[in-house]
């Protein structure tokens, strides 16, 4: 088996390695001092935008799109190891390349599913980095893991769609600069084949009876970099017909497409993380010294970084390969 990334991978890897050293290590104190100074926790700190044009300007932006219309083209493998370095930095870079979740599935899904009226309004905005968005899929009374399950209604009414229903940990909500929402819930909730039942609609954020009613935490921890994950409610929620993605029926499909790129850049980040940590573990290691000898010299500390160093390795074969 051939484990070496083919030669774009790898000159896009250099390019991107030398953006982080260069870039966006460097951007890291500057983002948490002006986060401290921002008047909401949800306000994007300055230095981001700063860093969106550096990429933009070096060519590393879009890089998750495999749609070379309006991305780099990439392969899921090919961009894999792109988003491994882009976790290194999990709350300034992905977002510096325009590459951050909730937005990258949200863009595919306009790329592949979206009518020219959807690309013009909302693809177009959030290929530039103008706009953000945000993924109404989970529910709070079901499991929605299963996304037949999802109780939210998209009752036709006329020329319009009606919405009713309750999400949370939706993630990108609080962010400010967050525009639209894509909702998915069922249109047709007795229909025979429980996998046609669901649909999509682009729900504008300022509709009104739509609530962005609270920030949630995930074990303890608020979001502040990606717009956090909200509870939100749709009451009587009124949008176009034309707002629907595709045709009714298809949100299942469209979930089953959105979701399985994306497990594979969030996978790949955390492998990035995990490189960062097990740095700075070796560095400690070294600059440490107890009982009168480095730390790396200690058995068991060599233990524990070679137990990290082969997890780690395991798990990006298998990342990889899935991809």
């Amino acid at each position: 088996m051939d484990f070496a990334f083919d030669a774009r991978t790898e000159e896009l890897r250099s390019r991107l390695l030398a953006f982080m050293d260069e870039h966006v290590y460097p951007a890291e104190e500057v983002a948490e001092e002006q986060r401290a100074g921002l008047a909401s926790p949800w306000d994007t700190p300055r230095v981001v935008e700063d860093l969106k044009a550096e990429a933009r300007r070096q060519g590393l932006w879009n890089l998750f799109l495999p749609d070379a219309e309006y991305g780099a083209g990439l392969t899921n493998l090919q961009y894999a190891p792109l988003a491994e370095i882009t976790g290194r930095s999990p709350h300034l870079a992905p977002t510096a390349l325009n590459c951050a979740a909730p937005d990258t599935g949200n863009m595919e899904v306009l790329s592949q599913f979206g009518s020219d009226a959807h690309r013009k309004q909302w693809l177009e905005p959030l290929l530039a980095g103008e706009i953000r968005s945000a993924f109404a899929m989970t529910e709070p009374d079901v499991a929605s893991s299963d996304a037949t399950n999802i109780e939210t209604r998209i009752t036709r009414d006329g020329a319009d769609y009606v919405v009713n229903g309750r999400k949370w940990y939706i993630s990108g909500a609080m962010n400010p600069d967050c525009a639209v929402f894509i909702v998915m819930g069922k249109t047709d909730p007795d229909g025979q084949d429980i996998r046609r039942q669901q649909s999509m609609i682009l729900v504008p954020r300022d509709t009104p009876g739509l609530e962005v009613r609270r920030a949630m935490r995930v074990y303890g921890y608020e979001d502040h970099s990606h717009g956090g994950h909200a509870e939100v409610v749709f009451t009587d929620v009124r949008v176009p017909a034309a707002n629907l993605i595709g045709e009714e029926g298809g949100g299942f499909a469209i979930a089953q497409a959105r979701l399985g790129p994306g497990r594979i850049h969030h996978c790949m980040r955390l492998i990035g993380m995990a490189e960062r940590a097990i740095e700075l573990m070796c560095r400690r290691a070294v600059a440490r010294t107890a009982f009168g000898k480095p730390l790396a010299q200690q058995g068991v500390v060599q233990n524990w970084i070679a137990d990290a160093r082969v997890t780690v390795e395991q798990l990006r074969l298998l990342v990889l390969k899935t991809a």
